[in-house]
C-alpha cells in the first residue's frame, strides 16, 4: 500500500508527555509500513540510563551538542553532524555533557517503538506514571533496564 508523502515543520509532530520527558513523533510505523520510528526529545532533556532493546536497532542523527554514548565495551562522544548506531540486544546508555543540553533525532527500526512512548504517556495523563507503568511499557517493548 502506497502511503502518501509529508513534511513537518520543525515543531510539529504527535507531542506525548510523561514526566519531564516531552518526545515529538516524526514518523511512525503507521506511515512509514512499520519499517521505522523517527522521533527527537523536546527540552527538558534528560539522559538514559543503561538498557537494551530485544526488538529494535536505534540509530541517533546528533543535531546539536555534546553526548556522550557507551554500547557495549565501546564509548563514542560525538557532536553536531555525528550519526551513532545502537545495535538491538546491546547495552546502551546515553549522556549529555553539558546536562540539559543538545538535540538529536533518533530512528529506531522495525517501527512501532513509539508504542513505547505512548503507553507512558497515557500513564501520565491517567496519574499513574512511576514504576509499574515503566515495567508495563518495557515489558511490552522488550526493554530491560540494568544497573
Amino acid at each position: 500500500m502506497r502511503r502518501p508523502p509529508y513534511a513537518l515543520d520543525r515543531d510539529q509532530g504527535e507531542r506525548l508527555t510523561f514526566g519531564e520527558t516531552v518526545i515529538l513523533l516524526r514518523t511512525t510505523a503507521e506511515n512509514s509500513g512499520g519499517a521505522l520510528t523517527i522521533w527527537e526529545e523536546v527540552p527538558p532533556l534528560l539522559d538514559t540510563p543503561l538498557h537494551l532493546h530485544a526488538n529494535e536497532d536505534e540509530l541517533f542523527h546528533i543535531i546539536d551538542g555534546e553526548h556522550e554514548f557507551r554500547c557495549g565495551e565501546q564509548r563514542f562522544r560525538v557532536g553536531p553532524g555525528a550519526f551513532v548506531h545502537l545495535p538491538r540486544g546491546v547495552p546502551h546508555a546515553h549522556r549529555r555533557l553539558v546536562p540539559g543540553s543538545g538535540r538529536f533525532l533518533v530512528i529506531t527500526t522495525p517501527g512501532g517503538f513509539e508504542g513505547f512512548f505512548r503507553i507512558l504517556a497515557e500513564a501520565d495523563r491517567a496519574g499513574d506514571l512511576g514504576p509499574a507503568a515503566y515495567a508495563r511499557a518495557s515489558a511490552q517493548f522488550g526493554i530491560t533496564w540494568l544497573p
